[in-house]
């Protein structure tokens, strides 16, 4: 590979990603952030000139930030939600700059990139193997812990999230379909194996999507990004009805999942339009309570030991962010942020169709959309910066195109 290739520094990242986000997943932002900063670099010296972000995918995520900002007029922590809008907006025009550069990799590189994506994958998953199998020995040796708390356990599943998010890029390999196939499917064993509910199922359903893309690479890049747009909007719909089905089988977990989705779609009744800010699931008024006993009451949450854990004190009804991202969007931007996230899953949908392997590209997409809806805050700077990470990569992968995607 070139010195000078914009996908070097992608494909170092790549090697290391995994791995480093099993030893500490908040590795993942530098580690985006500088490999693509050294991409736009490698670029500008290649060829004297700036890459310059575009797309409409970019218009929209640009568009979100700005919205974002402008929300900190109203926003409960003004300082925050401007701070946070301000670091996302770099994060993506960055991401941008590296996608365009990443677009102009030359074939060598391309291939390099996701040989030591494939390796990365590898040396991430045997880690996080032997660290679950070891009861977390090898994080607690890095933390200097001589004793492992229970809940250091937890700490995999942001890796987790992470290799279920790059695993679907590995169908570009440049091996023959059958050791495409074993790779990528080995790698999702892995993965069940692992704790962590949600990149479980992001890693089976960005394989399908993968799979599926594979077979028709216009049509259903486009569906995902039209049904994930859809979701987004009718979110607080779809929740509203949550106290009508039987949540009351679920375990206490799911449970609690669904209490803080229904408090959330109160919230977002209050202010519709314009939601309460950026940033402001953090400190929306009667977050911090435990979940009343009008709400388990509605929930039918009768179990007397379900019903003492919900009251302990570090049992939230909003714990930081409601861990659905369409939830997030609608609680803290209204319908108006709402509106431009689903805009950009529809470009982004469109954008996959268009990637060199519209099948990694629509599976990485698959994947990231599943973790957003289940599991972290959608402004976590190190989940931003993984996401950023796989798209550019998606962008710098070996040309895998049919005659139906030209």
């Amino acid at each position: 590979m070139p010195a000078t290739s914009p996908a070097l520094p992608i494909a170092v990242a790549l090697a290391i990603a995994p791995f480093a986000a099993v030893l500490q997943s908040r590795a993942m932002a530098p580690i985006a952030l500088v490999s693509m900063l050294l991409c736009v670099l490698s670029a500008w010296r290649r060829d004297r000139a700036v890459p310059r972000p575009a797309g409409a995918a970019v218009g929209m995520a640009l568009a979100l930030g700005l919205w974002a900002a402008f929300s900190a007029a109203w926003a409960i922590e003004p300082g925050r939600a401007l701070t946070t809008s301000l670091s996302l907006l770099a994060m993506v025009i960055l991401g941008s700059m590296a996608a365009a550069a990443a677009t102009g990799s030359d074939a060598p590189g391309r291939k390099q990139l996701v040989i030591l994506l494939a390796v990365g994958l590898l040396l991430g998953l045997a880690t996080a193997g032997f660290d679950s199998m070891s009861g977390n020995a090898i994080r607690a040796a890095v933390r200097g812990l001589r004793e492992v708390p229970a809940t250091l356990a937890f700490g995999l599943k942001p890796a987790g999230s992470v290799m279920a998010l790059l695993l679907p890029l590995a169908v570009a390999l440049p091996w023959p379909m059958s050791s495409r196939i074993a790779f990528v499917l080995a790698g999702a064993v892995m993965l069940i194996a692992l704790p962590g509910d949600t990149a479980k199922i992001a890693a089976i359903l960005g394989l399908l999507a993968a799979g599926a893309a594979a077979l028709a690479p216009r049509a259903v890049p486009r569906l995902i990004g039209a049904g994930l747009a859809g979701l987004i909007l009718v979110m607080p719909l779809l929740v509203a009805a949550v106290p009508t089905l039987p949540v009351e089988r679920l375990p206490t977990s799911a449970l609690h999942r669904m209490l803080i989705w229904d408090f959330t779609a109160a919230r977002i009744a209050e202010r519709p339009l314009i939601g309460w800010g950026m940033e402001a699931s953090r400190e929306i008024p009667g977050g911090r309570e435990q979940p009343g006993a009008e709400a388990l009451d509605r929930m039918r949450v009768t179990d007397p030991a379900q019903r003492r854990w919900f009251s302990e004190p570090h049992v939230h009804i909003l714990p930081l962010h409601p861990h659905n991202g369409a939830l997030q969007l609608w609680l803290e931007l209204g319908a108006i942020g709402a509106a431009l996230a689903a805009l950009l899953a529809w470009f982004l949908g469109v954008a996959a169709s268009r990637a060199p392997s519209p099948a990694a590209a629509t599976g990485a997409l698959t994947s990231a959309a599943i973790t957003a809806m289940l599991s972290f805050g959608a402004w976590q700077a190190w989940w931003v910066a993984a996401m950023l990470l796989a798209a550019v990569a998606a962008c710098a992968l070996p040309h895998r195109r049919s005659p139906e995607a030209v």
